[in-house]
């Protein structure tokens, strides 16, 4: 006898475990881990779906065994390398089975379980019924067969199942599952003449009246299958001519599958270029390693870290690395940080690989998403594109995983599991023997350290590939600026450099990391700020609906006319977002074609796409954004980047604030002078001094990394110790107080193991962003050693998920954040 261990569909906490069931006889042979099954569950035996994540040969229990009712699957949906990355994610993150593995299984919950009920003779029965089992024949005898749930809802009698199961044993009524598709293959009629009969034959059987009819087979004969639509519209003819010629058995109209294809446009071919030396020597020490390695990779070997400035050219090695894959047949899997860089990078991986390339990212409808994942399933591509949940392509052979961009914050998950991309890159590696590859111009604080201590080999590129300088670095100090009199967005330094711009026919970018008119409403009387009323945060003012929109929840209002506080008449905008910058410059340069790129210009499918077409083909002579245009973009024609507020990211209450900043500022300034015209970037702050502001300048990474490495050793925080953020949220601010603050005096006492314990927990307080969404939000910080993680992920458990200590949370929800990239 076989046993398997199944997680369910069941979401409830006390149920998030894995169930044991027998593997009858007709399954012993079927059943593989990875696969789908139907499982008898609960007192009442409904059948729900379960996912096998092992079988085994014993199993020692005093307890009756259910069995496995049917299988769903013909073979395994993911690998046993992905079912391990799954068990791994559940306990790396202490995430719920079903969410560790939600992410690796197909997308989409594609098979939703029926079950109906069923009369199969509708003779008379002579067995003696009570009241209840005749109401159910008699309701059965005019609606069967039934779907279970309406039968429970329309008879409404308690306890049905006992009755039901009764009626099922005495072969009264049959129970029957049934699976149904919600997201399948796309199909389009397609229509060919009968290879049985001769175009002689079939024009006899047609006969000399049926002109509409007569030109269809003709059509047929000289042009082979035709897609049903484009025939009758080339024909003018109807559906039911088509279909007369079916009943006549000449013609034949059967489904063909159609791939939703991810990227509709044409893609030109993207040329291989000769590497420089320094990419050359990047290049080769990857496989020169690998090989080296032989089958046993050891983890100092198959780990890199590409550090190149901007442009200097990490594309081309990804791509020769993929093709020196594709000649050992393995698989490759490109990680980009977002859809905002997705496109161009589709571009040059399409157009080098072509059809052997799949895209995954969050625009994709769910049939184009399923019909990616397909393609990779049955090993149709080699290597996928695609943002953060790319990372579980179901490949089977897979070579070499690459990071780009591997400092962007969207590598890590917001919802459960809350992952972290590169953590999962390294894992996966490691469980199949894979190559991974990270390269940035602005490495994270905690990769660099690990290339430091050798977790990483350091690749780097100091040298553009086309042999420019980086561009020339304008520092404005904008407090100057005021004090003679320049109350403009754009200091003189900008206004000129744009101007000469223009002249010159260059395209420039302007950058500012906050969408919207203006950052907020206030009152110069009394101080009032408009706030969200369900999330205590300062709403946006947007020019273009003239409403003000809360960023973090969508609710919108009037902008007051007079303060509602005071009722003062002097309430008014204060701050600057990219509509105003907007504003101003087609104030300032009329004849140019200004446009602007954030996520509410970009909203519709395709939009983001458009506007980088436009500027591409140099349509476009100042584009203004957020971040998604702060990095990856390669535009040989813009020689001026304006970052119009250097200092926005500096004011966050958040630990990597100076190093958010000085990442923004190198990656934007990366976009000049990608051409053979030397760029510049003109830098306005109010904080010239800062740190992080004067590296980004002299896009001087190592001193920033020395000076910031330092401050974290100081101040206690990662790449130095781990963190550990248990936020408690409700609408009831006095009980989130209150669980907050017995979960923090249960965890104190369980962690007796800390020496001096208050040094390494900040709170409990109210989080950053104290509400959101009508909840409250309270905070516990725990700093953690990594020899301390694996006590301390246990206690937290304990406490905050199994509730061993039985605490009144039914009100409350907790999230669980492990090294967290904001702790907002």
């Amino acid at each position: 006898m076989k046993y398997a261990q199944v997680i369910v569909d069941n979401r409830a906490s006390v149920l998030d475990r894995p169930f044991t069931y027998k593997v009858g006889p007709l399954f012993k042979d079927i059943l593989k881990e990875g696969m789908r099954v139907i499982v008898p569950f609960g007192n009442g035996n409904k059948p729900i779906k379960g996912f096998v994540i092992r079988i085994q040969d014993d199993f020692k229990c005093n307890y009756k065994l259910k069995e496995i009712i049917d299988i769903l699957d013909d073979k395994p949906l993911i690998s046993k390398e992905l079912i391990q990355l799954g068990l791994w994610i559940k306990d790396e993150y202490l995430s719920p089975y079903l969410d560790a593995f939600q992410p690796i299984l197909p997308p989409g919950d594609y098979k939703e379980i029926n079950t109906f009920v069923e009369l199969p003779k509708k003779e008379i029965i002579t067995l003696k019924l009570d009241n209840d089992e005749k109401k159910i024949i008699d309701y059965l005898s005019l609606n069967s067969p039934i779907l279970l749930s309406k039968l429970k809802e329309d008879l409404k009698i308690s306890n049905i199942n006992p009755i039901l199961n009764k009626l099922e044993y005495e072969g009264i009524i049959e129970i029957n599952i049934d699976i149904k598709t919600t997201i399948t293959k796309k199909t389009e009629k397609w229509a060919k003449l009968n290879p049985n009969y001769t175009i002689n034959e079939v024009l006899e059987i047609v006969g000399n009246r049926a002109r509409k009819q007569i030109e269809i087979v003709n059509y047929l004969n000289i042009n082979g299958e035709s897609q049903c639509t484009r025939l009758i519209e080339k024909l003018n003819t109807s559906l039911s001519t088509l279909r007369a010629l079916e009943k006549r058995n000449v013609v034949e109209i059967y489904d063909r599958e159609v791939k939703r294809e991810a990227v509709k446009r044409e893609i030109p071919y993207y040329g291989k270029y000769t590497l420089t030396d320094e990419q050359y020597r990047a290049f080769a020490s990857i496989l020169k390693k690998r090989q080296g390695g032989g089958s046993c990779v050891c983890e100092k070997h198959n780990k890199f870290l590409i550090h190149g400035i901007t442009g200097s050219g990490k594309t081309e090695i990804y791509l020769q690395l993929v093709e020196e894959m594709l000649k050992k047949d393995k698989d490759t899997i490109i990680l980009v940080p977002e859809i905002s860089l997705t496109p161009q990078t589709i571009d040059r991986f399409m157009g080098r690989f072509g059809e052997k390339v799949a895209v995954i990212h969050s625009k994709l409808s769910p049939g184009e998403r399923f019909d990616q994942w397909r393609s990779i399933k049955t090993g149709k591509v080699k290597l996928v594109v695609g943002a953060r949940s790319a990372i579980f392509a179901p490949f089977k052979n897979l070579g070499l995983i690459i990071i780009d961009e591997e400092h962007e914050n969207t590598y890590k998950s917001s919802q459960n599991p809350k992952y972290d991309t590169i953590d999962v890159a390294e894992k996966r590696c490691e469980l199949e023997n894979s190559i991974l590859v990270l390269g940035t111009a602005t490495p994270s604080i905690e990769t660099y350290y690990k290339a430091q201590k050798g977790e990483y080999e350091l690749l780097e590129l100091k040298q553009r590939a086309n042999k420019q300088e980086l561009p020339e670095v304008i520092l404005v100090d904008m407090r100057d600026e005021l004090n003679s009199g320049n109350k403009s967005i754009f200091s003189r330094a900008l206004y000129n450099e744009i101007k000469a711009n223009l002249e010159n026919k260059k395209q420039t970018i302007l950058f500012l990391n906050r969408r919207g008119f203006s950052t907020f409403v206030s009152c110069r009387n009394c101080g009032y700020v408009v706030k969200c009323k369900y999330c205590d945060i300062s709403m946006t003012y947007h020019r273009n609906i003239d409403k003000l929109r809360c960023h973090y929840c969508g609710e919108t209002k009037d902008t007051p006319n007079v303060c509602p506080s005071c009722g003062s008449k002097y309430i008014k905008y204060f701050g600057i977002g990219t509509e105003q910058v907007e504003e101003s410059t087609k104030e300032l340069f009329p004849e140019a074609n200004v446009v602007r790129m954030d996520s509410d210009t970009t909203s519709e499918k395709g939009s983001y796409e458009d506007i980088l077409e436009e500027m591409k083909m140099g349509k476009i002579d100042i584009l203004i954004g957020t971040q998604m245009i702060s990095k990856g973009l390669d535009f040989p024609n813009v020689t001026l980047v304006g970052v119009i507020a250097a200092d926005t990211t500096l004011n966050l209450p958040d630990f990597r604030s100076p190093e958010k900043a000085f990442q923004l500022v190198t990656q934007v300034a990366g976009r000049a002078g990608r051409g053979d015209v030397l760029g510049k970037v003109v830098l306005q702050t109010y904080n010239p001094e800062h740190y992080s502001i004067e590296y980004a300048r002299l896009q001087d990474y190592n001193s920033f990394y020395k000076t910031e490495v330092m401050l974290r050793k100081e101040f206690l925080y990662p790449p130095f110790i781990n963190i550990i953020s248990i936020l408690v949220y409700g609408e009831d601010i006095y009980n989130v107080r209150d669980v907050i603050g017995k979960c923090f005096d249960i965890i104190k006492k369980e962690s007796s193991f800390i020496t001096n314990f208050n040094k390494y927990v900040i709170g409990p307080n109210p989080a950053p962003l104290e509400k959101i969404k009508n909840n409250y939000r309270w905070q516990i910080i725990l700093k953690i050693e990594d020899n301390h993680m694996e006590y301390m992920k246990d206690i937290i458990k304990r406490v905050c998920i199994l509730n061993e200590y039985n605490l009144k949370i039914d009100n409350v929800k907790f999230s669980i954040d492990i090294n967290p990239l904001t702790i907002l």
